[in-house]
């Protein structure tokens, strides 16, 4: 029944119900983490680039180090919970392929999916060891983007998302050089892993009908609908995993305009990446079907998981964006000190993502690709320092996250809207040598995000439309010992 030509032609009609994902699904204002130090979270990250208060200014701003002065490590983990609720208003179901559909193969609309947020550990190391009074050599290893959303498996997107998961790993040398007492200047290299987990539902009944429909089954004939009619509510999953390394670079200046103020900016280049990813299915076993039809049947479940459905490797290339801080640092008075701090982030290099098939009949084919027109964003923080005595420290701070996703786009995998940051942390020097810092942070998106979402076919990936209610927080401990 099916000639190549045809199960070429099936293989690529059908990719959007085998695995339709996007960058909003595939990666993160968007998924970068600001958790990169734990003595910046009670300033929410306010001053970052001029601040340079311990060694975790080796990812703020490497020209920091130049303040340091002795050799120091700071060790930080930061427990951030996540939570994303959705809210259904008028999605629909998953059915099969227009213009005729039988009732009996719509696919159950699905609840709401849970709590698709989580509790994740993030974990941030850093090292300064000054060379002499104009060098300075320092090492970090942090996670500077991440992702973690997971929705119940029948839920109303189960055939846009499922789980989505997402990790970086940065290692980041840097040297910093102090030309004059008022200025210096650093720059680092990063080398960075992302790791990535991706899972979904996938129609199995819409796609055994667009493939009959591809193979020339006319929509609404005998045939068509007696194979809509025999295999009713098949559902597979798709899971794709891989990972991938690449390098970036970064390049920052503090300017000390007097003892009491300080200016510092910073630039980390945007960092691309070749994915390379497994991409596994399980496809259901099909239920009896009357006998003139189980040839046909048979024959069209075969060109699915064949052409479609089947495991093997898939890549794609991805770029995570350049990111940007102009900071300030003022000493108001011997008890009070002031920060602020604007963010760039260059979002706009995720426009799309497309993976393509290395491996089997459909090799060098696009499996899927979806538009995301993320935009660039800014992020805004102000913060103080209130300094007790001369061992305790209480922190303040408050920030607004602009979020890369437009309503228009937003996807399951992460609805992300722009959020508002209040902070608050202390610090404790026990002695020269000790210094103990925690951080909490409270956010919520200050709009609920809506999403009307299909996925490129409500038939095959059902209309998921409603909002989200979107908050976390963010603990953090830190340990900076200096030697």
């Amino acid at each position: 029944m099916t000639t190549p030509f045809r199960r070429t032609r099936i293989a690529t009609a059908v990719a959007g119900f085998a695995l339709a994902l996007g960058a909003g699904q595939a990666l993160g204002a968007g998924f970068a983490l600001q958790e990169n130090s734990g003595s910046g979270l009670g300033n929410a990250f306010a001053g970052g680039a001029a601040a340079a208060e311990d060694a975790s200014t080796v990812w703020a701003n490497p020209a920091g180090m130049s303040r340091i002065g002795t050799n120091q490590a700071a060790a930080a983990l930061h427990l951030i919970n996540v939570s994303m609720k959705f809210s259904n208003a008028n999605s629909l179901p998953a059915g099969c392929y227009p213009p005729a559909c039988s009732p009996a193969v719509l696919q159950p609309l699905g609840g709401d999916g849970g709590d698709a947020g989580s509790l994740n550990i993030v974990p941030n190391m850093f090292g300064v060891f000054p060379i002499n009074k104009e060098w300075a050599f320092g090492i970090g290893l942090n996670a500077p983007f991440g992702l973690v959303t997971e929705y119940d498996s029948t839920w109303i997107g189960r055939f846009q998302g499922v789980k989505s998961d997402i990790k970086t790993m940065n290692i980041n040398p840097a040297l910093s050089w102090k030309p004059a007492e008022s200025f210096a200047i650093g720059a680092g290299a990063d080398y960075q892993q992302i790791k990535a987990t991706l899972t979904k539902q996938v129609n199995y009944s819409g796609a055994l009908l667009l493939a009959a429909a591809t193979a020339g089954v006319a929509p609404g004939s005998a045939t068509w609908n007696a194979i809509a009619q025999s295999t009713p509510r098949l559902e597979g999953s798709a899971d794709i995993t891989g990972d991938a390394w690449a390098w970036g670079w970064n390049v920052g200046v503090l300017w000390d305009i007097d003892k009491n103020n300080r200016i510092g900016a910073h630039y980390r280049s945007s960092i691309k990446y070749n994915l390379n990813a497994n991409a596994s299915f399980v496809n259901p076993a099909l239920p009896p079907v009357p006998t003139p039809i189980a040839p046909t049947v048979a024959a069209l479940a075969a060109a699915v998981n064949n052409t479609a459905t089947y495991n093997g490797s898939v890549s794609s290339d991805i770029e995570l964006p350049e990111i940007v801080n102009v900071s300030y640092f003022g000493k108001l008075d011997n008890r009070w000190d002031l920060m602020a701090d604007i963010q760039y982030t260059g979002w706009d290099k995720v426009q799309d993502l497309t993976f393509t098939r290395t491996s089997g009949p459909s090799s060098g084919k696009v499996l899927a690709s979806t538009p995301e027109n993320w935009k660039n964003v800014w992020r805004y923080s102000v913060g103080t320092n209130y300094h007790y005595d001369d061992k305790w420290t209480i922190r303040g701070g408050v920030a607004y996250d602009e979020s890369p996703v437009s309503d228009q786009y937003r996807t399951p995998r992460l609805p992300d809207g722009s959020r508002i940051w209040l902070a608050t942390g202390a610090q404790y020097k026990m002695d020269r040598q000790w210094v103990f810092d925690v951080g909490l942070a409270y956010g919520w998106a200050n709009s609920d995000p809506s999403i009307r979402q299909n996925d490129g076919s409500t038939p095959g990936n059902a209309l998921v439309d409603g909002t989200y209610k979107v908050n976390f927080l963010i603990v953090s401990g830190q340990i900076t010992y200096s030697f």
